[in-house]
């Protein structure tokens, strides 16, 4: 008797993002799935925000606002700011797959807040906090208390904070470890109200069903909601937040039939502001409604903690005294210090001293060159190619 042939064995699903999508927008876990089975089919590649927009068919604020909280899950790594640069992290495999976000508010349960996490550690000093991605930060003086526990404090007494500064200077880091259950929103000129606060989208089924957007969520569920880049989010768009801020406490979603939503309590915004970028507007009616600004700068002490060369550091803070003094207008931030030594490490501390030399804006090029070449002893130039090998 022949013996029957076994069956064959069942292959694994192909990522969200490999799936044929569904007419209409997709719903907001499904927008995110599919960006990271993106990133996750590449480990090494990097994607800005407008090349997901392009395979996916989204606009670039649903995608951004995707990409952002895959970062907040430590589900990807952002790698880039001018433009946002998306990589896979370890986990981004297991994000991609959708889930369901539909819970309208009248049934959405708000979330206890979690603790503080504001512990001192040993000789009265705040212990380094650990980020969703994984990652510590180290409280920061802000007068006479840890800037973290600062930022607690004014949610509790719902005072809007504006943090400002160059990119790269910590301001993320910061508002992540003071709000664990925050909701991130990715602002750029793209984004929309509807990004802000919902829209309807296709279901499987062929109807049309609204789903409730960020803003929405972390009224509804008592969270705290960053603004990244606030200022380069239209006024337009950004007036549909503002009843959210003053004493209403609430909002109308006119798209959806006008509900009216009432905010729970906890709910806090914050918003981030890069002075200097190009189409970062911070507007009267936007800086009226956040009544706490500051000025959020490198940590030079951090990066020395953090065993990045000290030439360099010390190169940066010069540059950076140059920059307050208004002979420059860069300066090195801490991001780039950590990329120099990550440099360094591969390629050798004269390449990363080059390249310190070469991200330097073209106006500032030569100054910064005299600045590294007096510290370090020897002439550095701009990284070039040179003559075939």
């Amino acid at each position: 008797m022949a013996t029957p042939t076994p069956p064959p064995s069942p292959q694994p699903a192909p990522p969200a993002a490999l799936l044929p999508a569904a007419p209409g927008k997709a719903r907001p876990g499904e927008l995110r799935a599919r960006v990271a089975a993106i990133l996750a089919v590449s480990p090494q590649g990097r994607y800005t925000v407008t090349e997901l927009a392009k395979q996916l068919g989204h606009s670039g604020g649903a995608v951004g606002n995707a990409c952002e909280t895959l970062v907040t899950r430590g589900e990807a790594e952002r790698v880039g700011h001018k433009p946002r640069t998306y990589q896979a992290t370890s986990t981004t495999g297991a994000a991609a797959q959708p889930t369901s976000s539909t819970t309208p508010p009248s049934a959405a349960v708000p979330r206890p807040r979690p603790a503080p996490a504001t512990a001192p550690a040993s000789g009265g000093r705040p212990a380094p906090i650990t980020r969703p991605n994984g990652q510590t930060y180290h409280p920061r003086a802000l007068e006479n208390l840890p800037d973290v526990e600062a930022l607690q404090r004014l949610r509790e007494a719902s005072v809007p904070v504006l943090l400002y500064g160059p990119p790269g200077t910590g301001k993320t880091s910061l508002i992540e470890a003071a709000f664990p259950d925050l909701i991130t929103v990715a602002g750029d000129g793209d984004t929309t109200v509807g990004d802000l606060v919902g829209e309807y989208t296709q279901t499987e089924a062929g109807g049309y069903e609204f789903i409730y957007g960020p803003l929405v969520t972390a009224m509804t569920e008592g969270r705290a909601l960053l603004l990244d880049d606030a200022t380069l989010i239209s006024p337009k768009v950004l007036a549909a937040l503002y009843p959210a801020l003053d004493g209403r406490r609430q909002i109308q979603v006119k798209a959806h039939k006008g509900e009216t939503i009432e905010a729970a309590d906890g709910f806090y915004v914050i918003a981030g502001h890069n002075p200097g970028v190009h189409g970062a507007v911070l507007t009267e009616a936007l800086a009226s409604r956040f009544s706490m600004q500051i000025q959020v700068a490198s940590d030079y002490d951090l990066a020395k903690a953090l065993k990045i060369n000290p030439v360099a550091v010390r190169i940066a803070r010069n540059i950076a005294t140059r920059q307050a003094g208004g002979e420059l207008g860069w300066a090195p931030q801490l991001r780039e210090l950590i990329a120099f030594q990550k440099i360094a490490d591969v390629l050798g501390a004269d390449v990363a001293f080059a390249n310190l030399v070469g991200i330097a804006p073209p106006e500032d090029r030569d100054t910064v060159a005299e600045i590294v070449t007096k510290a370090i002893g020897r002439p550095i130039t701009a990284l070039a190619l040179g003559r075939q090998l």
